[in-house]
């Protein structure tokens, strides 16, 4: 799983108020060209939602966000997901995904928490939240101590169609979340070819980058 998502420069993350939207919203992403999607648990109608996307597009990486508690994390392997991620490391979290074979990705945002992310054998590691935290500088400066360990981020938080693609230009960046793909009110007002428009841009824009 780990080197799926590796492959993939753009994760859409998504807040979903209703399960009914689910697959109108995975169908809209895979319009788009894209095949990997974070609903994270910040609704009762995440792991609902989940489930449902999973069933109707069992080839889409579905992965969990927002998995602060063991409740949650239950709840997340219970919907089948692929991959869980939280804005913090909290080793009891990491430890019941990895009991699980499960990928997880935890959030950091200094020195001591990559290192314990590292010591938990976690080599993908959000950094939340990217902007407030310093950006493509606070990562360029992160990678000189970091990078010959293997490490990689995945910043979100901030990152946009605009600057996307001055985090995906560091090597030790893998790829990007974004909330934009999708957001809240175009969900709510179903605006699906909107949503696939702005997944075609935001992987244009990854293309851009990777012919360089």
């Amino acid at each position: 799983m780990l080197k799926q998502l590796l492959q993939r420069p753009v994760i859409p993350v998504i807040v979903i108020e209703r399960a009914d939207d689910a697959e109108h919203l995975a169908e809209a992403l895979l319009n788009g060209g894209m095949d990997v999607i974070e609903i994270t648990f910040r609704t009762a109608a995440a792991a609902e939602a989940i489930e449902r996307i999973r069933k109707a597009f069992p080839d889409l990486l579905v992965g969990a966000g927002t998995v602060v508690t063991p409740e949650l994390a239950q709840r997340a392997i219970d919907a089948g997901v692929s991959f869980g991620l939280a804005p913090g490391l909290n080793p009891e979290i990491i430890r019941f995904f990895q009991t699980r074979k499960t990928l997880f990705i935890p959030g950091v945002m200094t020195p001591s928490e990559i290192e314990q992310g590292l010591a938990l054998s976690c080599k993908l590691l959000k950094f939340f939240p990217a902007g407030p935290a310093g950006g493509v500088g606070m990562l360029k400066a992160l990678g000189g101590p970091y990078a010959s360990y293997g490490v990689q981020f995945c910043p979100t938080g901030g990152v946009n169609l605009e600057n996307m693609n001055d985090y995906l230009s560091l090597p030790i960046v893998s790829n990007i979340g974004g909330s934009w793909l999708a957001t809240q009110q175009q969900i709510a007002d179903k605006r699906w070819d909107v949503i696939t428009q702005q997944v075609k841009d935001a992987l244009a824009m990854a293309a851009q980058r990777s012919e360089r």
